[in-house]
């Protein structure tokens, strides 16, 4: 019997439940033993040992030998071959990392905090750790990781390979990440703008499926937009493209920490809504100010929706230039759904040209904050299918 047709409740239904536990959590936790699964999934230590057995009858988990509190034991990982991607995406303040054979098949992944203002050096150290970490829990070595897809929150010179911008992320400038992790990882690397990256793991299997001209909006610390005209990523003539955070809309305003004044980032980056719940609140993380207001906070929903409308006056100026389909909002301040949206697609409305406004759907990220992280898995994906093409181009030359 199909398991998809089994009836509910039956034993074979029953089975297929289990045995998708069983997997779901080998993808998040990467290798363990069948003692740390059955504690995991909370299946008994007979039920997880038939599981085990059958996916491994399948091909599709892999046994290995190790040792765990001293004695020996068996580590299960999910089926890879010998092929590995991965995928890193910066942020200003952290770092993460995932572990894939593909877009779809994430099998470990770990964030790790970074401070303020880090510099290149301490920010790929821990990403290599982390990375490092991931490969050996999988019960992998380095040596199967076939290409790396790395995204940083800044502009990235396609020319040089490196920050587009003296002031932001100034701990980075001058650095050829692709080449420096490189070599640190043992594995080619591509670098890319992190929106950039959402929005290619949105096209790939997030909400920009079959989208031949969208907008994914990256809204975390900073805000950047990742540009997709006809069904590709674009990225401008010097790999700039999308910087949407930096697009003046006061002439007025603040000094923006990349030079300019009155950037969209110093009226709904993350040190804006801070300083504007400073006073009333303390001191708040970006991520204080997000529990807070999804707890209901009145003084933090405030601000959300301010930032929710402030981005859709800047929002509107890309709609009337670029007339998209489908605008996705991904980052952390996605987390707070229609508080930023409703906002938004309010300012949207109220100053995009009608038949613009009217053809533009919204959507929430279905990649939530990971997308990033995805893109650069496809990236990596990419990456190593060049290479492998290039091989074969080099092989029947010879």
């Amino acid at each position: 019997m199909n398991p998809s047709l089994a009836a509910p409740g039956s034993q074979a239904s029953l089975r297929e439940a289990n045995r998708l536990r069983v997997l779901e959590t080998l993808r998040e936790q990467g290798a363990m033993t069948q003692v740390e699964i059955a504690g995991s999934t909370g299946l008994s230590p007979a039920t997880v040992s038939n599981m085990v057995k059958e996916l491994d009858g399948a091909g599709a988990v892999e046994l290995a030998p190790s040792i765990r509190n001293g004695r020996r034991a068996v580590l299960v990982s999910l089926a890879t071959g010998n092929t590995l991607l991965a995928g890193i995406a910066f942020g200003d303040r952290d770092v993460r990392v995932a572990v894939a054979t593909g877009p779809r098949d994430v099998i470990g992944r770990q964030r790790m905090p970074l401070p303020s203002n880090h510099n290149a050096d301490e920010g790929m150290e821990r990403a290599a750790r982390l990375l490092y970490d991931l490969v050996e829990k999988s019960g992998k070595a380095m040596t199967d990781v076939k290409a790396v897809g790395v995204g940083i929150p800044a502009p990235v010179d396609s020319v040089s390979g490196q920050v587009g911008s003296e002031s932001i992320m100034p701990g980075w400038r001058g650095v050829d990440v692709a080449d420096e992790l490189a070599g640190r990882l043992g594995a080619p690397v591509l670098v890319d703008n992190t929106a950039n990256l959402g929005a290619l793991g949105e096209l790939r299997i997030g909400a920009l499926q079959g989208v031949q001209d969208g907008v994914f909006l990256k809204l975390s610390h900073g805000i950047g937009a990742g540009l997709v005209i006809g069904g590709e990523v674009f990225r401008g003539s010097a790999g700039t493209a999308g910087e949407i955070g930096h697009l003046t809309i006061d002439e007025h305003g603040q000094i923006c920490r990349c030079g300019n004044r009155g950037c969209l980032e110093t009226f709904i980056g993350a040190q804006a809504l801070g300083e504007a719940l400073a006073v009333s609140h303390g001191r708040l993380t970006l991520r204080d100010i997000i529990a807070r207001a999804q707890g209901g906070d009145v003084g933090c929903r405030r601000v959300l929706e301010d930032a929710g409308r402030h981005l859709g006056v800047a929002v509107a100026g890309l709609v009337n230039l670029l007339n998209p389909s489908v605008i996705v909002i991904g980052g952390q301040l996605a987390l707070v759904g229609d508080l930023i949206v409703d906002p938004l697609r309010a300012a949207i409305e109220r100053s995009a040209i009608p038949s613009a406004a009217a053809s533009v759907t919204i959507l929430s990220s279905e990649l939530a904050t990971e997308a990033d992280v995805v893109g650069g898995i496809v990236a990596a994906e990419a990456l190593h299918a060049a290479s492998d093409a290039l091989k074969v181009t080099i092989g029947s030359m010879s």
